[in-house]
């Protein structure tokens, strides 16, 4: 069957042939199943590599040295649909006349194979040395730059003691009598400006302990100018490696680069720069120190999104010590964040970057607009009055019910009362929502492929890849030689009644009257499955009806953060007197599930009087509830 595809795919690609080529004599063959073309150009040997099915926009990645050698990268990237290119410049040193002999050859493979307009450069050790000086010369026609070892100083390889003969290989290519480092002006560590005035995204990896191009004489001075410069550049660091072998056991971070940076991956992106995240830029690279938060549901607490933000700060700030709080619990939104924001993250310090979202949530769980609005202003507002210099980025994900509205040219409300918040603050935010419902529409992928609401690990890459855009571009603002300046917070809250100075009360403040009973370490006496964090721990328990405690808190707002499962009640409750109002503790997931619920009994009370709360499990219940209990993780508090 595959030799079988396999000539399928030779006569599907007659279309390349002496007609097109010219006078240049092309020869077919198989390279790791994909069809090759091997063919002179001006006098260089040349290669193109054709994928089964090229991907929309038809891009590809161009070798200028060492066809074949460590090809993890070039294999993953035929699957995904790019076209590889090889144009032997080995031995021509980044020359003025081996780039534009590389322009012509550009242009050749842009005509003959339908090819991108962005082309991707691999840098291979010496080869990275002249990928560097084609994309300084044009800038506007690469997508990103993928080197591993690269040589960026020519006075660091070849050594003209060492390796004399391709020193003198070096001053005849370049027409050079003599070189010294003084009056020579091609290294491409010296002209990276054109370069990063198109911001064009650089990734590397890197031996520190390469021998034959050291890592300090050439990647780690390009990283430093490249980042001086605003534009974006992320190391991959291999300890104790020396020169060979390059790429990595996994290529996969080195592919999702690749892709996030080409053009039409960036189409359907909808990231919106607000304010500066300049803070955290200052923070970790000139102090190489960080302190960032993951703030939200099960999206944010599985494995995704968050683990691709991590790998890409790390890459980005490789010296940069982080320190990373994952702060994801699943099943809530913006109104429990708001309560447990102190406990969960500001209690570790101060904050250099957070991370939030909940409009999934927020929307699942049924919470009013006027919920979705106190809750994120809730999170957003104590973040800047408790930690000003904090950065935060606010993230928009997608759930079904989305789907349907931005089919109809409807943004759901819940994002737009987030957005709200964003702009009010002027945090940036990322619309994935938005990006994903287009994306589907078009036939990129269904629901299914992109996972759902708990999207695949191919779903979150989209996450990850517009996230990864807003950082590099707001960052290419920033620079860390400036002074960190706080945030500015409007004089009026946008709801006076927020939870921005929201907290959890102890539980040895509640008064039980009869019936509750405190509970060190609570776990379920029944198979029913339970939320990380939401067993093993201490609780306020009782099961019996008419079972009574009372509260004294000053405050604005008051609630309860529950645990509901199979047997979750209903609750009554009063505050200084009034007529006791009934809350229902039973959710749709109860019944298979322990989950976290955050239930405010009173948004709008006097803030300076203290208060009285009775609460008491009532004799009514739920029909599919299977008893009376109230299982209390946490009393809520909004001073």
């Amino acid at each position: 069957m595959k030799k079988l595809a396999y000539i399928v795919l030779l006569l599907l690609n007659l279309s390349v042939s002496r007609a097109q080529t010219g006078d240049i004599e092309v020869r077919r063959s198989s390279w790791n199943g994909y069809c090759r073309y091997d063919f002179v150009y001006n006098g260089h040997q040349s290669i193109v590599v054709c994928p089964d099915s090229a991907a929309t926009g038809r891009p590809w990645i161009w070798r200028p040295a060492f066809f074949g050698a460590f090809p993890s990268v070039d294999k993953a990237l035929l699957k995904e649909g790019f076209h590889v290119a090889y144009y032997d410049m080995t031995h021509r040193y980044g020359s003025p006349q081996a780039v534009e002999e590389g322009r012509l050859f550009y242009n050749y493979v842009c005509n003959t194979y339908s090819l991108s307009s962005k082309v991707t450069l691999e840098g291979i050790s010496r080869g990275g040395y002249y990928a560097m000086n084609w994309a300084i010369a044009y800038p506007n026609s690469v997508a990103c730059i993928y080197l591993d070892n690269p040589v960026c100083d020519i006075f660091s390889w070849p050594d003209e003691k060492k390796r004399p003969e391709l020193w003198s290989d070096f001053l005849k290519e370049w027409k050079l009598p003599v070189a010294d480092k003084v009056s020579f002006k091609g290294n491409p560590l010296d002209n990276l400006k054109a370069l990063a005035e198109q911001h064009v995204p650089i990734l590397a990896v890197c031996g520190d302990s390469d021998r034959v191009v050291p890592f300090r004489e050439n990647m780690a001075l390009l990283r430093d100018r490249y980042q001086q410069l605003g534009a974006p550049v992320e190391l991959i660091i291999k300890p104790g490696a020396d020169h060979h072998p390059h790429s990595l056991d996994n290529p996969e971070p080195i592919v999702d680069f690749i892709l996030r940076n080409q053009p039409e991956w960036k189409q359907k992106q909808y990231v919106y720069p607000r304010g500066s995240l300049q803070n955290s830029y200052i923070r970790f690279e000139r102090e190489r120190k960080g302190k960032v938060a993951f703030l939200g549901g099960s999206i944010t607490e599985m494995r995704g999104w968050r683990d691709g933000c991590k790998q890409y700060l790390k890459q980005r700030f490789p010296y940069t010590e982080f320190d990373f709080i994952e702060a994801g619990i699943p099943s809530t939104g913006t109104t429990p964040h708001a309560f447990r924001l102190e406990q969960d993250i500001l209690s570790f310090g101060d904050i250099d970057l957070i991370f939030v979202e909940g409009a999934v949530n927020d929307y699942v769980n049924g919470f009013s607009a006027r919920d979705q609005i106190r809750g994120m202003e809730g999170v957003v507002r104590h973040v800047f009055t408790q930690c000003p210099y904090a950065d935060i980025v606010m993230l928009h994900f997608v759930c079904e019910p989305f789907l349907g509205m931005y089919s109809q040219g409807k943004t759901p409300d819940v994002i737009l009362n987030h957005e709200r918040i964003s702009h009010y603050y002027n945090v940036p935010s990322v619309h994935l929502a938005r990006e994903i419902s287009e994306r589907i529409a078009d036939g990129e992928f269904d629901w299914e492929k992109f996972g759902g609401i708990h999207p695949s690990w191919f779903g979150h890459k989209f996450y990850t890849a517009s996230l990864i855009r807003l950082l590099d571009e707001m960052w290419s603002q920033a620079s860390s030689a400036t002074i960190p300046e706080a945030h500015a917070i409007p004089d009026i809250p946008l709801d006076t009644t927020s939870y921005y100075k929201a907290s959890f009360a102890g539980l040895g403040e509640v008064l039980p009257e009869k019936g509750w009973e405190y509970v060190a370490a609570w776990t379920p006496n029944n198979a029913t499955n339970t939320r990380k964090g939401f067993v093993n721990v201490p609780v306020l328990y009782a099961d019996t009806v008419d079972a009574t405690f009372s509260f004294l808190f000053k405050g604005r707002a008051v609630g309860l953060f529950c645990i509901c499962g199979p047997f979750a009640g209903m609750l009554e409750y009063s505050i200084d007197g009034s007529s006791y109002k009934i809350v229902d503790t039973y959710t749709a997931w109860s019944a298979h599930l322990y989950l976290p619920w955050a239930y405010v009994l009173e948004a709008d009370l006097d803030p300076d009087r203290e208060h009285k709360l009775v609460v008491r499990i009532s004799e009514r219940k739920n029909e599919k509830s299977i008893g009376h209990e109230c299982i209390i993780r946490n009393i809520l508090i909004n001073r």
